[in-house]
């Protein structure tokens, strides 16, 4: 594992499972909760993408980014995807309170989005930093409102994942010689086209800690009647966020409401109304065969679902901050790392940080705490 600059690795022994989480050597395991922020990664990557952000932090805060089960050196378990993502979000909290974390701010990356929903849905949050984060329906297969297009899930889930893809992964492919290698879908979907970093073998390293056993990534798919002819199974990583098992919506009725910063680029190839990551989008750009049509398959307009859900959280009394970062792919923290610094210090209310506390210029403030 490659570790940067005072950036030290530890495995949490939980009732659940073996926890690995990333910490700052030097920071303060008596911080209170107010000043510690835990990083949650999204799929096919693992806590060491944290790591320039979190040595970035003023030192008076305390970081941790979790390792989620099946990724970088948590301990590869089973996947039950029929809980949607409540496997990680309460393996999250297991090992929050091995470390005697009872709350702290949340930062959620894509799938970690959806993570860290969840989390403050069954626990106290102080903040949510919602990163690309997947719907508060999942991902594919519904419409704008949040209705499921099939009694199944068609078009959703483990299936979806190029098998090609998934078989460089396991075999721990670094090279960049097919456009399914994960070095390429990093360069590709991750990150914008101008983004380029000294550090992209370790990103690469890091989606290879990505377990591809039974009910771990991408997960089972089952056939179905519907297009494209599979859907949803119930085991496995691409399989929590499909629309019948997953759906956070609910976080519009939280009585106790944490702040909530949303950070998004405005060239994110996964995170999109038009991903071309969802299946029915790539049926009506001709990319997959015999789309039945916009009726039956429309493709899923996530950043509006994502938009409607935190508006009405922000209507019913709820603090949000939407930031659009122009030209910045799906990694808004590696592709402008001080404006999410930034914007994430902003937003769990940090006084006393030598950097400016305000947003950057592409802030859009929903609505402010009353």
């Amino acid at each position: 594992m490659n570790l940067f600059d005072g950036i030290v690795s530890r495995s949490i022994e939980t009732a659940r499972l073996s926890v690995n989480i990333l910490e700052r050597e030097h920071d303060d395991t008596e911080t209170p909760a107010e000043r510690t922020v835990v990083f949650v990664h999204d799929t096919v990557s693992s806590s060491l993408f944290w790591q320039e952000i979190m040595q970035d932090l003023p030192a008076e805060l305390r970081a941790i980014a979790v390792d989620l089960r099946g990724f970088g050196g948590t301990e590869h378990m089973p996947i039950d995807a029929t809980r949607g993502v409540r496997d990680f979000s309460d393996d999250v909290f297991a090992a929050l309170q091995v470390v005697g974390i009872d709350t702290a701010h949340f930062v959620g990356w894509g799938l970690g989005g959806a993570v860290v929903l969840q989390y403050a849905l069954d626990h106290p949050a102080l903040s949510l930093t919602l990163e690309a984060p997947v719907s508060p329906y999942g991902f594919g297969g519904t419409r704008r409102d949040g209705s499921r297009l099939t009694d199944d899930d068609a078009g959703c889930g483990g299936a979806t994942a190029n098998p090609d893809f998934v078989q460089r992964l396991t075999d721990g492919d670094a090279s960049d010689d097919a456009i399914t290698s994960p070095r390429s879908v990093f360069r590709a979907s991750y990150v914008a086209s101008d983004y380029s970093s000294d550090y992209e073998d370790l990103w690469v390293q890091s989606m290879l800690s990505t377990s591809t056993a039974v009910g771990n990534y991408p997960g089972e798919g089952v056939p179905s009647g519907n297009w494209p002819g599979y859907a949803a199974g119930p085991l496995g990583v691409l399989n929590t966020v499909a629309p019948r098992y997953f759906d956070v919506s609910s976080i519009v009725d939280l009585a106790d409401k944490p702040p909530v910063l949303w950070v998004r680029g405005s060239v994110d190839a996964v995170i999109s109304d038009t991903s071309f990551s969802d299946v029915n989008h790539l049926g009506a750009l001709g990319i997959v065969a015999d789309w039945p049509g916009e009726d039956a398959a429309p493709a899923q307009p996530m950043v509006s679902q994502t938009r409607d859900v935190l508006e009405a959280y922000a209507a019913a009394g709820g603090a949000v901050t939407q930031i659009v970062l122009e030209g910045v792919g799906h990694t808004p923290h590696l592709e402008r790392p001080a404006q999410f610094r930034q914007a994430l210090l902003a937003g769990i209310g940090y006084i006393g940080t030598p950097f400016d506390p305000a947003p950057p210029t592409e802030a859009i403030i929903i609505r402010s705490a009353d």
